[in-house]
């Protein structure tokens, strides 16, 4: 009987030395490589203070991040601002909220074959991304730098059939999202959103011919936000996860890694003002 005491002891010993004391629940996010997987490896020792392990899957595409949250497959995505989400969810019957606004991407015309709007000559061509919400984005941009003229009321809704005036005939190049960068040497130039320009290598301070300013309505619209499915957004791991997104250390290294190209988002005027003040540095 001392024996098998003594044995029992010793394999509870052994398992005890084996089993961590608790397993860390685990968080799942869904992102883009740039910037929003490189913001959320950020938080990933905040949350392991929380006794929670973060795990980043990274996708190339709009339309897989949703579907998997909506499945269940994953807890959150992270690569969207709200009027994508809105749109997403009317065409596809989806059933995602937002969590919580992380950060802001100023949109931005970049150069291609031509390096200034001057240059500009009949039949050029600019490309686009073609997803509903950022194709208006992109020609409101372009209406605010006299390049096309919108038919009234267009706003955050437009497409090309709401050109009205086209002077120069320029031809609007409309392309998924990821694909738009990579024509940059065949058309006169590109417009970008925030994630898209550092994949290419460009930054709003130093590349950017025209971008967003900060008291443009795009500028107030477009807070990239986690999301989540309806229901799932004040679970204890969202609340964590947002939290640690919304730290001075992850507030910090936005700051000080994007040069302007991606903002963190406060409310109010303090996220206007931190907007134009990044766009407005001088090119170095």
């Amino acid at each position: 009987m001392k024996k098998l005491i003594a044995s029992a002891a010793a394999l509870a010993a052994a398992l005890s030395l084996t089993v961590p004391a608790f397993a860390a629940e685990k968080i799942t996010v869904a992102a883009s490589p740039t910037p929003h997987a490189e913001i959320l490896a950020q938080a990933a020792d905040i949350l392991a203070e929380k006794g929670y392990e973060l795990e980043v899957i990274e996708f190339e595409d709009y339309v897989q991040p949703n579907l998997v949250v909506d499945s269940g497959e994953i807890d959150a995505n992270y690569f969207q601002h709200i009027p994508y989400l809105d749109n997403f969810n009317a065409e596809n019957k989806t059933d995602l909220v937002n969590a919580g606004g992380i950060h802001y991407e100023p949109f931005g015309i970049y150069p291609g074959t031509k390096t200034s709007l001057d240059e500009l000559e009949d039949g050029d061509t600019i490309a686009v991304p073609n997803d509903t919400t950022n194709e208006a984005r992109a020609l409101l941009l372009l209406a605010d730098n006299g390049i096309i003229t919108l038919k009234e009321g267009a706003g955050l809704e437009a497409t090309v059939i709401d050109i009205a005036e086209n002077p120069k005939n320029i031809k609007i190049q409309e392309m998924e999202a990821a694909q738009v960068s990579r024509v940059k040497d065949e058309v006169a130039f590109v417009v970008l959103n925030g994630n898209y320009a550092l994949q290419a290598g460009f930054s709003v301070g130093k590349d950017s011919i025209a971008h967003e300013e900060a008291d443009s309505e795009a500028a107030r619209t477009y807070v990239n936000v986690i999301a989540v499915k309806n229901g799932n957004e004040n679970s204890d791991k969202i609340v964590a996860l947002i939290d640690a997104l919304k730290s001075d250390k992850v507030t910090s290294f936005i700051n000080d890694t994007y040069d302007g190209a991606v903002i963190p988002f406060t409310e109010g005027a303090a996220a206007d003002s931190a907007v134009q003040s990044a766009a407005e540095a001088p090119a170095e």
